[in-house]
């Protein structure tokens, strides 16, 4: 394994297959982040004929459509590359030429990649010269509460713990991977989105179903303890056993060049 393999992207591409029937109970939250991401292409002024959703999950082709756009998915789970074009693809092995889109959209589907350099610049040779890339990804910061918890808990339960959250970056690493990919214009911005469960489990849920479990080549292959996630979320639930979440995001553009 080289030092590049944080994550396993077999098991990326195996739970992303495993969500793709359950992505419906995840659809109103997957919807309405996708709908902020693209609302910022109003502001390019722009007609595109063109596009590639990477990822989308089934929530950026819809919008793109409607705006009369010709999308092209692309995701690494066959099971979730459908459409009247679509193709199983890794980012990290992008199956396409350069200058064939004149939009790239990846939408909450570049924090698993372990060489994101790499596939940010792929992304930018497979731009039309004057394209736009649009991506998104969490932030710093997600799930940090639930992080802490889970390795407190763990500590307590076994006297150790494993990974069990990705690292995620920072605003201004997200910025300076867009300069170094050779955007023109590259704009890193920062969106906030709160989510309210009325239990913890909720929370759980929501990640399997959207196929955002743990995917860290680290990751513990053995069971862990039946009272390891009760114990973490008792910790972090609120008065009533409510559940707050913050989901800092990091929406990117940039054109190319």
């Amino acid at each position: 394994m080289s030092q590049m393999e944080i994550f396993d992207r077999r098991a990326v591409a195996a739970h992303r297959t495993r969500a793709a029937p359950r992505l419906a109970k995840v659809r109103p939250v997957l919807d309405e982040l996708a709908f902020r991401v693209l609302d910022r292409l109003d502001d390019t002024g722009r007609r595109f004929r063109l596009a590639l959703d990477i990822g989308g999950r089934g929530a950026v082709a819809p919008l793109l459509n409607a705006r009369g756009i010709e999308v092209v998915t692309c995701d690494i789970s066959p099971a979730l590359a459908h459409g009247t074009a679509s193709v199983a693809g890794d980012p990290e092995f992008l199956p396409f030429g350069p200058a064939r889109f004149d939009l790239i959209v990846a939408h909450m589907s570049l924090h698993w990649v372990n060489d994101l350099p790499g596939a940010l610049i792929q992304l930018r040779q497979a731009l039309t010269p004057e394209g736009l890339f649009i991506g998104s990804l969490p932030l710093l910061g997600t799930l940090s509460e639930l992080r802490s918890a889970l390795i407190e808990a763990e500590e307590v339960l076994t006297g150790g713990a494993a990974p069990r959250v990705s690292p995620f970056p920072t605003l201004a690493d997200c910025a300076g991977l867009m300069q170094r990919a050779g955007f023109a214009l590259p704009i890193a911005e920062r969106e906030e989105v709160d989510l309210e469960y009325a239990e913890p489990f909720a929370l759980l849920r929501d990640l399997r179903d959207a196929g955002e479990t743990n995917a860290l080549s680290a990751r513990s292959r053995r069971i862990p303890p039946r009272a390891l996630f009760p114990l973490a979320l008792a910790a972090i639930a609120g008065s009533g056993g409510r559940l707050r979440i913050n989901l800092p995001i990091a929406v990117l553009s940039g054109w190319g060049s």
